[in-house]
């Protein structure tokens, strides 16, 4: 199958590095480190676009697409349509990786025996022998403690007083 869209040559200044190549077609930009494609919508009748970061295998966003004036091609992308794609899987990305580092990395700061105590849980996501380290620190940030314990530790404010005021052992059953 032939691409009716055939990808424009590279201007002098852009063919000494393939990452600043730009490619400008009705259905598929990239740039910025992103590459929009404008697809097919397999859950109905319409388009849809794929933002997919550069060197990643699968897109990071995908979302629907606006049909062109026929009613039955998409409309073609653009410079400002690229910009705010590229804007808003960016801030998608980077909300993913948010949630992400506040699901392995928790902390809570408690009081047991009359001192501020803050303890962390911090999973360590290893593919064969994933773990969690909990830890404990005094107000100065002095380490008071530190065990190894299942990723499925529930770290809340009765775990944790409970863990300083049993003298930082192991955690029961963990």
């Amino acid at each position: 199958m032939t691409d009716p869209h055939p990808t424009p040559p590279a201007s002098d200044d852009e063919s000494s590095s393939p990452d600043l190549v730009k490619i400008q077609q009705p259905r598929l930009w990239s740039g910025d480190g992103w590459t929009a494609r404008v697809i097919k919508n397999e859950d109905d009748d319409g388009w849809a676009v794929a933002m997919t970061k550069d060197g990643a295998s699968e897109p990071a966003l995908v979302g629907p697409w606006t049909m062109g004036r026929d009613k039955k091609n998409p409309k073609p992308l653009d410079v400002n349509a690229f910009n705010t794609l590229v804007k808003t899987a960016s801030e998608f990305v980077r909300r993913q990786e948010q949630q992400l580092h506040a699901a392995l990395h928790q902390r809570i700061t408690v009081t047991a025996h009359a001192a501020r105590i803050t303890v962390s849980l911090d999973i360590v996501p290893d593919e064969d022998h994933p773990y969690a380290l909990l830890s404990a620190h005094d107000e100065t940030g002095e380490l008071l403690a530190e065990v190894r314990v299942a990723t499925s530790f529930k770290l809340n404010r009765a775990s944790a007083v409970s863990w300083a005021e049993g003298g930082f052992g192991k955690p029961a059953g963990r």
